[in-house]
């Protein structure tokens, strides 16, 4: 065996005791007549001595040229460390070495591996089996298979039963662009990427199978926003014979599990907010609701003077700031320029400081005295001390901007606890939106997703108005879970695919084996996937996702440590009887 013990496990009761260590050379002190190295694994870090009294010079001299990153192998002697170290685990022992054998030696790496670094991220990336090496993303590595066998744990003690489904599907319009994969057996012909098994879970309700789950890779070829992946693992799930609540409550079991096991939390609450109230309150569909700062909507106390930016905006809307009148007019200042950022696209900002007294100091005085100025403060919830941040414009825009602002005010004002979970339920979505450009509505979801219950009707009448039996599971702002009950009789999923502007021979072209499938006797089905990168991540307590993940892929979709994606041979595309037509 090349070990006896792994660099973590070593204690005073093993002094006196004979073993044999392998791992990487984190870092080397040479006092001359003394070396001391530090030997490292996945497990932890031993200290390795090396003293002309106790070892022969030959080895000695080998101990002095050990590099940083080298791969050693040691025997020796446990025994007591004179200066002990209480931050390390094994900080009372250190190896004698009587043996040392290089397995293998290393350049020197290009970035220290350490948990503090002098590696930029690209850098990492493309020598991410040494990043790997670091602390932090071991750590985050095997906190996600932790999480990810406590998933599987306990929807296997639920009845869930894990199916694998295919990877080569078929393309199909479900909202982001496919991957596409050339089939050389089947000339012009393409395989596409999932974006989810969506089709392939319902049909295993219709094949019976009651609970599924899966961890599995979905693929979207979109843009990639801040912290976004082409390629992403879902926590799959669907049930058959179910209502929604019947989905919630499993749901925020298993997510109740994860906390518990996982941070050490309990959390019994999961609060329901409708989708309506959410876009009111926060302005988004994933509120954050650690902390306060909901909305006020100004226009029935701003919109009767001569302001005119106010008079003609479709929203006047404001947030009350926690101790915000502390700002100093410098601090008001940067945040007005961050809200006209193009990120963000506000033309201004207006606030209003509440003095401790009870009167107030507006940046729109002229228009706007003391009587007018409480009511917005009653409107937000305002107190002495605070600071009301107003913005106005077109109403989804605003609610936009007034969102970002309220979470980086929140980010200032050390609001965003990492170690406190809120959780809850965004519910009853809209089922289609209006798309400008194609003039036609879209599901907001996907296609399969079903109204609520006694709105079938409506969508011959507003479809814009029928909500979908949906639901969005949020966690401290991040959206780690969505998912509805399904359409399960062709009759309904006829009628939803003419709403979305399929044809009959398109929809029967696209989606004919569900379709056909429902004619079978499908039972009412409904599931929700989680995002587990994400969902990781918050457990976690960081905000991005990349370092949970093995070996990601950087903004541009690009895997920098392998180099890809990378052009093919001519003979491969000749192969796939494909021709390159490159853009200028």
């Amino acid at each position: 065996m090349y070990r006896s013990h792994n660099c973590g496990e070593l204690r005073a009761s093993h002094i006196q005791t004979e073993v044999t260590l392998a791992g990487w050379v984190q870092k080397s002190r040479n006092k001359g007549f003394i070396v001391w190295v530090d030997l490292r694994d996945r497990y932890g870090v031993t200290q390795l001595v090396f003293d002309e009294e106790r070892t022969p010079k030959e080895m000695m001299a080998r101990a002095e040229d050990l590099g940083r990153e080298f791969v050693i192998q040691v025997k020796g002697e446990v025994i007591e460390r004179a200066s002990k170290n209480p931050n390390m685990p094994t900080g009372d022992v250190e190896i004698l070495v009587k043996e040392l054998t290089v397995l293998n030696e290393a350049k020197l790496p290009p970035f220290t591996i350490e948990d503090q670094t002098d590696g930029g991220e690209e850098l990492r990336m493309k020598y991410r089996y040494l990043d790997i090496r670091r602390n932090p993303v071991k750590n985050s590595l095997i906190f996600r298979h932790k999480v990810t066998q406590e998933v599987r744990n306990y929807l296997s003690k639920e009845g869930f039963i894990e199916v694998e489904t295919p990877y080569l599907i078929k393309s199909t319009p479900e909202g982001a662009r496919d991957f596409v994969v050339p089939s050389r057996m089947n000339e012009g012909q393409f395989y596409a990427l999932p974006q989810s098994p969506q089709t392939f879970k319902q049909l295993l309700m219709v094949g019976g199978m009651d609970k599924y789950f899966q961890i599995v890779k979905c693929f979207r070829d979109e843009d990639l926003r801040a912290d976004r992946q082409p390629e992403f693992t879902q926590i799959d799930c669907e049930m058959a014979f179910i209502e929604q609540e019947d989905i919630l409550n499993a749901f925020e079991g298993l997510t109740r599990h994860l906390l518990k096991e996982v941070n050490g939390v309990a959390v019994e609450k999961f609060p329901r907010l409708l989708y309506d109230d959410a876009m009111r309150l926060y302005g988004n569909d994933k509120p954050d609701t650690r902390f306060g700062m909901e909305f006020g909507e100004l226009n029935a106390v701003a919109q009767h003077k001569d302001f005119k930016v106010f008079n003609t905006a479709e929203l006047v809307v404001g947030i009350a700031v926690p101790g915000g009148n502390s700002y100093t007019r410098k601090e008001i200042d940067k945040l007005i320029d961050w809200v006209k950022r193009p990120q963000v696209g506000a033309l201004g900002m207006v606030y209003s400081r509440c003095n401790d007294d009870g009167s107030y100091k507006s940046s729109v005085d002229k228009f706007y005295d003391q009587e007018d100025l409480a009511k917005w403060a009653e409107v937000t919830g305002a107190k002495a001390g605070d600071l009301i941040c107003v913005l106005s414009g077109d109403k989804n825009k605003v609610r936009a901007q007034l969102s970002a602002l309220r979470m980086e005010l929140a980010t200032q004002l050390g609001l965003r606890d990492p170690k406190t979970f809120a959780p809850l339920w965004v519910m009853d979505f809209p089922l289609l939106e209006w798309d400008e450009d194609t003039e036609r509505y879209h599901a907001m979801h996907h296609p399969f997703t079903s109204p609520k219950p006694g709105q079938l009707e409506l969508l011959k009448t507003d479809p814009g108005a029928v909500k979908a039996n949906a639901y969005d599971l949020v966690l401290n702002g991040n959206e780690i879970g969505g998912g509805s009950i399904r359409i399960h009789d062709r009759e309904t999923q006829a009628l939803m695919f003419d709403y979305l502007g399929f044809t009959k021979e398109e929809a029967q072209a696209q989606f004919g084996f569900l379709m056909d499938a429902f004619q079978y006797g499908a039972p009412p089905h409904g599931g929700l996937a989680f995002g587990l990168d994400r969902l990781v991540a918050i457990l976690g307590g960081q905000e991005t996702i990349r370092d949970f993940i093995a070996f990601p892929k950087n903004n541009n979709g690009r895997d920098v440590m392998i180099d890809a994606p990378a052009p093919i041979d001519d003979e491969q595309l000749a192969e796939l009887s494909l021709k390159l037509n490159l853009k200028k």
